[in-house]
């Protein structure tokens, strides 16, 4: 079977070859997504088309030629991986994550091993919700994001004021209100607490992003493009509530899309009351 292969006039086309393909396909679907909207897809494009150059040049037996454009391409390469590092750490975390959700839903065929939220943790979302609400009524600018690996966020949350406090709207009102000293930072959840407030995330330079958004939205979703996280973000100017998530902006959201869009992060949380 591993010998079957298919003649196309000249050409045979093993097995192998198809799933080559079809492997260089996937990758470049998912760099694609990682990268589209940003400064690094038009680097990433120009690298493809040095590299195509190079191959050309060689075919034609331009040897200088093409150890010249051969070097520009491996410190492109090298200078890629490096001043792209986050972006190339989250399409390693997207990769690991597709496998392991398949891999997760595989077995939940066979196996019952759907979680459910617990009494606090839906406690905890319902307040989130509220105070959300809260926040638009009033006009209030908030940048809350959502993770359940702060490794990934050990960058930001070093640039924050570490808290550790329990979940509570009276503390995010205190937190975002104009006066405090915090209130310009994100506030970074994790294991059903508030980690850290005033915390500097990155800035997206995506340009699917309308005119109108803020500081707030483009770090809003800044973070999401370099890690798993949630973001929730609270206009000043219209009071609109918004979700970022996996490098995707929804602006404008309901209070029940909110809810259910925490769901599955906070099922991930630990939940140190034991309900």
């Amino acid at each position: 079977m591993l010998d079957l292969f298919i003649k196309i006039g000249f050409l045979t086309i093993t097995i192998w070859d198809i799933i080559d393909i079809l492997v260089v396909g996937f990758l470049i679907y998912q760099i694609f997504k990682l990268l589209r909207g940003s400064m690094a897809f038009n680097i990433v494009i120009g690298l493809f088309l040095l590299f195509f150059l190079s191959e050309l040049v060689e075919f034609l037996n331009m040897d200088l030629l093409s150890k010249i454009l051969g070097q520009f391409v491996n410190l492109g390469v090298l200078a890629l991986l490096i001043v792209f590092q986050p972006e190339a750490r989250r399409f390693l975390v997207m990769l690991g994550k597709t496998t392991l959700n398949r891999r997760f839903k595989f077995w939940q065929k066979y196996v019952d091993t759907s979680k459910q939220l617990t009494a606090n943790q839906e406690k905890q979302i319902a307040m989130i919700v509220k105070t959300a609400e809260s926040f638009s009524g009033s006009k209030t600018g908030a940048l809350m994001v959502f993770s359940t690996d702060p490794n990934l966020l050990e960058g930001f949350t070093s640039s924050g004021t570490r808290l550790d406090a329990s979940i509570s709207q009276s503390i995010l009102e205190s937190i975002f209100h104009k006066e405090s000293p915090l209130h310009d930072g994100a506030v970074i959840f994790s294991d059903s607490k508030i980690h850290t407030a005033a915390c500097v995330l990155p800035l997206s330079d995506s340009n699917q992003l309308p005119k109108r958004a803020g500081l707030r939205h483009r770090a809003g979703l800044g973070v999401t493009e370099r890690t798993n996280a949630i973001s929730v973000i609270v206009s000043e100017e219209s009071g609109k509530i918004s979700m970022a998530q996996e490098g995707e902006l929804k602006i404008g959201i309901s209070l029940e899309e909110l809810r259910k869009g925490l769901m599955p992060i906070f099922k991930d949380f630990y939940d140190d009351t034991g309900s």
